[in-house]
């Protein structure tokens, strides 16, 4: 029975409508290649500024970690990511005043040493801020010397549907008064596979060096934001290579420090003070695996908060409060205070974590 003349038209168009959907996906694919991060294993970043001063041993330092949640994610604003419907920031002039309170804080704290987190350089979601150049504007290069690992760039981020993430590019930034001989961008483990993987963070450390005075032994600092979306197994890759890396400079004899958004939390923290609202269960570190290091959060506040909702008219009693960022540093080094600042909130999803160490 031959088909109608109809059918047979209804069947081409339909024929045509799946070429013109694959070849669309194939460009598409083809652009978010092209577009997304390349990474090397290891990479010599610019070291930019011209801050002369030089490490001393016994030297009491100052050091402060602060993720800015890409000056978006402030107190009224919840996240698509975190099981909120967010994708941007509220405005443009919203996203900017937010960055500047950062720098404010930081600006009174006066650390010696600081590490921010999602830095965004040229972003949908912070209206294409860059927000680094801000950073250096405020923190002369006379003063510090800076060096900033990108760890996200793409093209066009296509979720949520309903408003696409679109052009991410961003990174991690470490600011210091000292001379820093050396900064390194090192690749960490990736979790997801392609084509996932395109549209992901691609994590890593940035290790900076600094010369310290009438010594051959250096103090290393490590830079960080630790995988957030994977099933524990990336965590747990990354988490490795991290303390493989600390292990091998202390044998050195170097003095080393990692801090930034662990995205997990140490069995040195009580950690129980903040329990499980939600559904995301947060990964401990079991601390006493590294003998060489210490592990130190302050839990008397915490260091995150979920963004599954906004924060500013919420029951904070009951809210879902996480223990993440914080600092690991070698036993050559003492801690005299570590502490988490309460700040609510208000200009990113995080707190500021504050340290301050002796080089023994």
């Amino acid at each position: 029975m031959k088909k109608s003349k109809p059918f047979k038209i209804i069947l081409k168009a339909i024929g045509a409508l799946l070429a013109l959907v694959i070849a669309f996906v194939g460009c598409f694919l083809i652009f978010a290649t092209a577009t997304t991060l390349k990474v090397q294993d290891t990479e010599a970043i610019a070291i930019n500024g011209h801050a002369a001063a030089a490490v001393k041993q016994a030297q009491s330092l100052t050091l402060l970690t602060w993720n800015m949640g890409y000056g978006a994610l402030d107190e009224r604003q919840d996240c698509y990511w975190d099981g909120g419907k967010g994708v941007v920031g509220e405005s443009k002039e919203i996203v900017q005043a937010n960055v500047n309170a950062l720098k404010a804080k930081i600006q009174e704290l006066n650390p010696d040493v600081f590490f921010v987190q999602e830095v965004d350089v040229n972003a949908k979601r912070s209206y294409r801020i860059d927000e680094l150049a801000s950073f250096k504007e405020t923190f002369a290069e006379e003063t510090y010397s800076n060096s900033f690992a990108e760890n996200f760039k793409a093209g066009f981020v296509p979720l949520p549907l309903y408003n696409p993430t679109g052009r991410v590019e961003a990174g991690i930034a470490t600011f210091s008064k000292y001379t820093v001989s050396d900064a390194t961008r090192v690749q960490l483990p990736i979790p997801f596979s392609w084509p996932m993987k395109l549209f992901n963070l691609k994590r890593c450390l940035l290790i900076n060096r600094l010369p310290i005075e009438d010594s051959d032994k250096e103090l290393v600092l490590i830079n960080l934001h630790l995988e957030a979306y994977d099933d524990g197994a990336g965590k747990a890759k990354q988490l490795a290579m991290l303390m493989d890396t600390m292990q091998a400079e202390y044998e050195k004899g170097n003095y080393v420090i990692a801090g930034g958004d662990f995205n997990q939390t140490f069995s040195t923290t009580n950690y129980e003070k903040y329990p499980k609202r939600d559904d995301w269960v947060c990964p401990v570190i079991a601390a006493e695996d590294y003998p060489s290091f210490t592990f130190r959060m302050d839990d008397t506040h915490p260091t995150c908060r979920s963004l599954f909702t906004s924060y500013s008219n919420a029951d904070k009693a009951n809210f879902q409060y996480y223990m993440i960022d914080g600092f690991i540093v070698s036993n050559n080094t003492t801690i005299d205070r570590l502490e988490t600042l309460d700040l609510g909130f208000r200009n990113t999803d995080h707190n500021p974590v504050v340290m301050s160490v002796t080089l023994q």
